[in-house]
């Protein structure tokens, strides 16, 4: 009985995962996320270092340095939450990331934290990116609901799925 199967889900939101200035991901001060060589998305301004889960789902990768994290939702969206630009070569250093591989997330589950301060002392921009690593494969659309002052679990964007 192939008529009575539940239709996919063809919308999804996502929340914001920090307080702070949600920028279009053109305005982004990093070619490789402004040129979107990385996928749709948006940035962030952050006002605060707390990071919180913008969607339901799984984390897929915490990269070793801690600053950056790859969730994935249930509808296989691929979500990158990368703290600040060119942080990587902090090794590190400012970040606290309190999950793990394989842990199941609901949106504003705490993902852990970074510090803004040091990060801006280090001479890297603060800038925050969420990616949408798979969106060629996965999404149609994206339409963003709120630009602006933002704060975290605030609904973001509405993605339109393939």
């Amino acid at each position: 009985m192939f008529f009575n199967k539940k239709k996919k889900k063809k919308e999804l939101t996502i929340y914001s995962p920090l307080n702070g200035e949600l920028i279009p991901l053109e305005e982004v001060p990093d070619p490789v996320f402004s040129q979107k060589m990385m996928g749709e998305g948006v940035g962030f301004i952050p006002t605060s270092g707390e990071v919180f889960s913008p969607i339901a789902g799984e984390v897929a990768q915490v990269f070793p340095t801690k600053h950056a994290v790859g969730l994935i939702t249930d509808e296989g969206v691929e979500v990158l939450l990368h703290l600040g630009l060119e942080t990587v070569e902090l090794k590190g250093e400012g970040f606290h990331i309190e999950v793990s591989e394989g842990d199941r997330l609901q949106v504003n589950d705490k993902i852990g934290d970074f510090d803004l301060a040091l990060i801006e002392e280090k001479g890297k921009k603060t800038t925050t990116v969420l990616a949408f690593t798979n969106f060629v494969d996965k999404i149609e659309e994206q339409a963003v609901a709120q630009k602006g002052k933002i704060e975290r679990g605030k609904e973001i964007i509405e993605l339109k799925l393939k």
